[in-house]
């Protein structure tokens, strides 16, 4: 790796965690784009690279959230549970049978587009009637973890930026979504890395993370992501809402026009 890769990698994953660490986004879906398209980080190789990326930033972030005592609780434990075994089968899926990455930018982009939309209609009209303050139920909150986590696993990202939406947009609020958000990307970022690097070693091709980038970028991660946590008491609920319905429309309209380019 070059110094001048070093530099791009340590610089996008500050300020990509800076603006991403207050909604609960480790940013490592903004930064897949600059590995494959800049940096050129091969496939599968940058999944793993990704995962490493948020094994080593995301602490930051959470480390911060602890101090202010809000790390941990009953969403932080759903979130776990449904996406830990997840990225284990998604890192399956994607070295042995989905190595590309075209259809995922399109389905992620299908998805989040409408996502981040609802979010801005809901935050700047909202329902005379209040949402119901429950949220989605257990259930429903560890299924869509689980399938979080297999993409997460698929494709190398956090999960917090297909999470976050969800969650806030049933109703919960963006102060407790984004810990639990970011401390089940850590845990499953730690699992998903692992596993790429078992079967590393017993399958031919790219899989092993690009270990020099993945800790640059997250050295600067982690630097964002702590001045980004300790920003978000800063900021009221609804530019907290804003903001994770600007990235989602922004991550939906990148992902669109790679895929369709």
């Amino acid at each position: 790796m070059s110094w001048w890769q070093a530099s791009l990698g340590f610089a996008s994953g500050l300020l990509i965690a800076l603006v991403t660490a207050p909604v609960g986004v480790s940013g490592a879906v903004f930064l897949l784009p600059v590995q494959l398209s800049v940096l050129n980080v091969p496939s599968p190789a940058v999944t793993p690279t990704n995962l490493l990326f948020n094994v080593v930033a995301t602490p930051g972030a959470l480390l911060r959230y602890r101090e202010r005592g809000r790390l941990g609780g009953p969403l932080t434990r759903l979130l776990v549970a449904g996406t830990l075994p997840g990225v284990v089968i998604g890192a399956l899926v994607r070295v042995f049978l989905l190595p590309g990455t075209q259809v995922f930018r399109l389905l992620v982009a299908c998805l989040l587009l409408p996502l981040g939309l609802w979010l801005w209609v809901r935050t700047l009209r909202p329902r005379h009637r209040p949402a119901p303050s429950g949220g989605p139920g257990h259930r429903a909150i560890a299924a869509l973890a689980f399938a979080v986590g297999v993409a997460g696993g698929i494709y190398g990202i956090g999960g917090g930026s297909i999470l976050g939406p969800i969650l806030a947009g049933r109703g919960l609020p963006v102060s407790r979504v984004a810990p639990a958000a970011l401390a089940s990307t850590f845990v499953t970022s730690v699992a998903g890395a692992l596993t790429y690097a078992v079967l590393a070693l017993t399958t031919p091709g790219a899989i092993a993370p690009e270990w020099a980038l993945g800790l640059s970028c997250g050295a600067g991660g982690l630097i964002g992501g702590y001045a980004g946590a300790h920003l978000q008491p800063r900021l009221p609920e609804n530019g907290l809402r804003l903001l994770l319905g600007t990235l989602a429309i922004a991550l939906a309209c990148l992902y669109a026009a790679e895929a369709l380019t």
